[in-house]
């Protein structure tokens, strides 16, 4: 589904991925993990398309286009979704506006129907329920006045109706307490873990991985994947740290 290889990428004139090489099929959870600085954050950044991040050698490709050459929104459209670590406020523009608008652009580009205000409703609806978020909730402006846990919640009804192909999670659990944290987990399993989808699930910590278990855990430091391993790797890096095993 997703093949990066050998990718450099810049912030401004710093080079900050540094010849990255992974691989992602259809059906599999992959885990980011490594020290602050390695890179993580930027690599979800550079696949979503962020500007400002500079790509000066390599490729990627997703679903067998050349996903470099596309808009962020054609990314989107063509299924990638980008959790945040720090979800945005927007004020005056409603979660149900924001979301139906969305949903019907990514629709709308694939040459699909959109969904009328009753249809979009209906699957705002489960999805909300699903992650045990009140509709009202979804009627106030996105994220304003929202806890942490609220807004990671948020996040993932909005995965839920927008239903992407890839699903690239930047610390997710950040900020969460243990009840929240399992909600959120329960809510990536629920919508992402079929057999036609993936995640790339970025994470400083292995607390998360109890509750979404992943096929391969890879080491990023230095711009770069220093090791990978399964899911007893993050157990590893939680108990002895970075520096002895990231090299």
């Amino acid at each position: 589904m997703l093949q990066i290889n050998n990718l450099h990428a810049n912030v401004g004139d710093k080079p900050i991925l540094k010849g990255l090489t992974l691989s992602l099929n259809a059906g599999e959870i992959h885990a980011i993990m490594g020290p602050n600085g390695a890179g993580k954050s930027t690599l979800g950044y550079v696949l979503s398309g962020r500007p400002g991040y500079e790509v000066t050698e390599g490729s990627v490709t997703f679903n067998g286009q050349d996903l470099l050459a596309l808009e962020p929104h054609e990314r989107a459209a063509a299924g990638l979704f980008l959790g945040f670590q720090y979800p945005v406020e927007i004020p005056g523009v409603s979660n149900v506006q924001f979301l139906r608008e969305a949903l019907n652009a990514q629709r709308k580009y694939r040459g699909e129907a959109p969904l009328t205000g009753g249809e979009f409703l209906k699957v705002a609806r489960e999805q909300a329920g699903a992650l045990g978020m009140d509709m009202d909730m979804l009627k106030r402006p996105v994220n304003v006045g929202f806890s942490g846990g609220e807004k990671k919640r948020n996040e993932m009804v909005q995965m839920g109706i927008i239903d992407p192909a890839l699903a690239i999670l930047d610390e997710t659990d950040s900020g969460l307490d243990i009840d929240a944290l399992r909600t959120v987990g329960d809510g990536i399993n629920r919508i992402m873990r079929k057999p036609d989808k993936a995640v790339l699930l970025i994470t400083h910590y292995q607390r998360l991985l109890d509750y979404v278990k992943p096929d391969f855990v890879h080491v990023l430091d230095g711009g770069r994947i220093t090791r990978t391993g399964g899911a007893e790797l993050a157990l590893e890096l939680e108990r002895d740290g970075y520096k002895e095993l990231a090299a």
